[in-house]
């Protein structure tokens, strides 16, 4: 994967905190309205994603954005609404993207994203994609407000993390697909405690700077990136025929 891959996906992960709580709170959508709405922009962007004979960074970024929304919607739904604990729905996003690979692996025998040409491919990526979207979110609640570890430092530990399972790619060799995996995952919790951290007020450990600018300073940052790549094709790679 290209850096640029992973600049824009911890943006958009970012981007998913504080714009789910911003259109919830500031907008007083309140969760269900929030997640009616998200989950339908969501359909109609993954109808086009789903349609497109090839990689186009504004849809499929779009798609990013929006799922992380919805995964930290669902996720929200599930403490403040039905009063699931973060302990449980850690544990069991865990359990279900867990049962995600395992179909997926059995069905076409690899994880690989560079394997997707089907549609079928596809629908396992983008449910995966959703249910470490939405396992991030609790765990990096988890680890930030009920285990009090506060945002900042939640942040350098999942960025610690990830550059953990990099070393472990680049010098001891980590199977690619599962250090892909791996630090797919922890990017949510990492750009949810980043998005906390600027967003919330300061006795809650932030900066204070708000939903609404923290979710304009990132979407801007993800527009510029988005329209480099797409005039330049940094991002694209010429891959061999599908097997």
């Amino acid at each position: 994967m290209t850096l640029f891959f992973w600049i824009i996906k911890i943006l958009c992960t970012t981007i998913g905190e504080t714009a789910a709580d911003f259109l919830n709170t500031n907008l007083h959508l309140g969760l269900t309205g929030t997640t009616l709405v998200m989950g339908g922009l969501l359909v109609v962007t993954l109808f086009f994603q789903f349609r497109l004979p090839r990689y186009v960074p504004a849809v499929y970024w779009l798609a990013v954005v929006l799922i992380s929304v919805v995964g930290t919607l669902i996720t929200d739904n599930l403490t403040d609404n039905f009063g699931v604990s973060l302990w449980t729905s850690t544990v069991l996003f865990s359990i279900a993207l867990a049962v995600v690979f395992v179909a997926w692996y059995r069905r076409e025998r690899t994880l690989s994203i560079h394997s997707i040409f089907t549609a079928r491919r596809e629908l396992f990526y983008w449910l995966a994609v959703l249910f470490t979207f939405a396992l991030g979110t609790a765990a990096g609640d988890l680890v930030a407000e009920k285990l009090a570890l506060g945002y900042w430092k939640s942040a350098l530990l999942f960025a610690g993390l990830i550059g953990a399972v990099t070393l472990a790619h680049f010098a001891f060799r980590l199977n690619a697909v599962l250090a892909f995996w791996i630090a797919y995952i922890l990017t949510r919790p990492l750009g949810a405690s980043i998005g906390d951290y600027l967003s919330q007020d300061r006795d809650e450990g932030g900066l204070q700077l708000g939903t609404l600018t923290t979710s304009a300073i990132f979407l801007v940052l993800i527009l510029a990136v988005i329209v480099y790549l797409t005039v330049t094709r940094r991002d694209q790679i010429r891959l061999p025929d599908a097997q």
